[in-house]
């Protein structure tokens, strides 16, 4: 599985970024699919994420902000970014998680992007 993430850049605070993740397989195979940022001297935390059936997740700071959303026909998943604050800055990466099972056992498989810098100006 690639995945290929687009749509970083340089924004005023206040101002809105389109992230797109493009994957290189149907997303009808992802358990989940989602975002992740790092920023600098910190660990990469999940921004995020939805589950095959629908479900989304977001981090605390960016609920009511941020909006994931898939188009399975494009095999492509986004991230809108709304009112965006410096603290947003950051790596941001895209995820998807691949379930295969071995007998009884089930083994989850992440797969990521390359990531795409975003910055956010006071």
């Amino acid at each position: 599985v690639q995945l290929q993430a687009s749509g970083g850049g340089l924004v005023q605070a206040g101002g809105s970024l389109r992230l797109s993740c493009a994957a290189s397989e149907s997303t009808f195979r992802f358990k989940a699919i989602g975002w992740y940022r790092q920023a600098p001297g910190n660990q990469r935390e999940m921004v995020a994420t939805m589950s095959s059936g629908g479900s989304t997740d977001y981090t605390y700071s960016v609920r009511g902000r941020f909006a994931i959303s898939r188009d399975n026909a494009e095999n492509t998943w986004y991230l809108q970014m709304n009112s965006l604050r410096p603290e947003d800055t950051a790596v941001y990466y895209c995820n998807a998680v691949v379930e295969t099972h071995k007998g009884w056992t089930r083994y989850n498989h992440d797969y990521w992007g390359q990531g795409t810098q975003v910055t956010v100006s006071s």
